[in-house]
């Protein structure tokens, strides 16, 4: 079962072409971040129109990098959501296209499961059940996962994601975009300690996260400081510090309350060295990430969900598209 994976939902397009017996075949992705960088952000129409230019050539790259033809396609995945609904359209309708004139199945893939299920692609991938911290620059959650499907959210943030909340630090730090990745490479010339930060929501019972307040606390110190550059680097590491100890103990909250003893770490924050580290140091657990290429958003994601999804369908879906800008993890079913 080949099956040809489509994501669009932000500022970048990938494709992919999963073999459920062979793998991976081959991937490409196209970001977007010089089209965005002068604006400091994702400008939506422009996004969209990139993916409309971009998508069937990197489904041709892939084709020829794989050396077969849309005839050897068996079903056509894209990403229906969340996200950008333009950019999702764009993707839904050229995924369902390809479906409707091959006379194959196309599957909408939930794109948070697509970053959920990721590690599976790995060489060692973790066994159900276990619990999955997916991070993003739009999401924070914990879920419980069960299977594919099966999911049971444990916590979310109830304001900014901790993706979006390091990209705004950054942002009001002075620095270039994307921030996040920026502000963590910078963290590194931080003096230990210099500040320390609270742990938002760390001492009350819960799962939930909260990461706007964190920001503020951030902001405060700044303007407070001589705003030298090694003020910034310091604010840049106290703030991370917080956050992945944040992340870190939710995470331990979550495995105690569900007694599983795996841990999985999604989304593009999970590219985080500090994060990766602080849990990699939590006892009597294993932790699994998917290689830094599969963090951020990929086609790879999204054609071995849609690979997974299929190989547990009844019939084909019907001939029609939608995108869902919201679509909660927990709505969806077993395939």
């Amino acid at each position: 079962m080949r099956v040809l994976g489509i994501e669009s939902s932000c500022d970048e397009t990938g494709i992919a072409l999963y073999d459920s017996e062979k793998g991976l075949l081959a991937h490409a992705l196209y970001s977007q971040i010089a089209l965005h960088a002068e604006y400091g952000g994702v400008v939506p129409e422009l996004a969209s129109r990139d993916h409309i230019r971009k998508t069937l050539p990197l489904i041709n790259e892939v084709l020829n990098t794989a050396k077969l033809n849309r005839t050897d396609i068996d079903a056509v995945a894209y990403t229906a959501g969340p996200g950008l609904v333009g950019a999702l359209l764009v993707g839904a309708a050229i995924g369902r296209s390809f479906a409707w004139a091959l006379d194959i199945p196309a599957l909408a893939i939930n794109h948070m499961e697509g970053h959920l299920l990721s590690p599976l692609l790995e060489e060692n991938p973790p066994c159900f059940p276990f619990v999955s911290l997916l991070v993003s620059g739009g999401h924070t959650l914990l879920v419980d996962v069960q299977g594919v499907g099966q999911y049971q959210l444990l916590g979310e943030s109830i304001d900014d994601a901790v993706g979006e909340a390091f990209d705004k630090t950054a942002k009001m730090l002075g620095l270039g975009y994307p921030g996040g990745p920026i502000l963590a490479a910078l963290a590194e010339k931080g003096t230990p300690n210099k500040y320390d930060f609270p742990r938002p929501m760390t001492n009350r019972p819960g799962l939930d996260f909260s990461f706007s307040g964190l920001k503020t606390f951030a902001m405060n110190t700044w303007k407070a400081s001589n705003q030298s550059d090694q003020d910034q680097a310091d604010i840049a590491l106290a703030f991370q510090t917080a956050a992945v100890e944040t992340l870190a103990i939710k995470c331990k909250r979550a495995l105690k309350e569900t007694g599983h003893k795996t841990l999985v770490i999604a989304g593009g924050v999970s590219a985080n060295k500090a994060l990766r580290a602080r849990l990699d140091a939590m006892s009597q657990i294993n932790v699994y990430y998917p290689r830094l290429e599969f963090c951020g958003d990929n086609g790879a994601m999204i054609a071995f969900a849609g690979a997974m999804r299929h190989s547990a369908m009844v019939k084909q879906d019907k001939p029609t598209f939608s995108a869902r800008p919201r679509w909660p993890l927990d709505e969806l079913g077993v395939p």
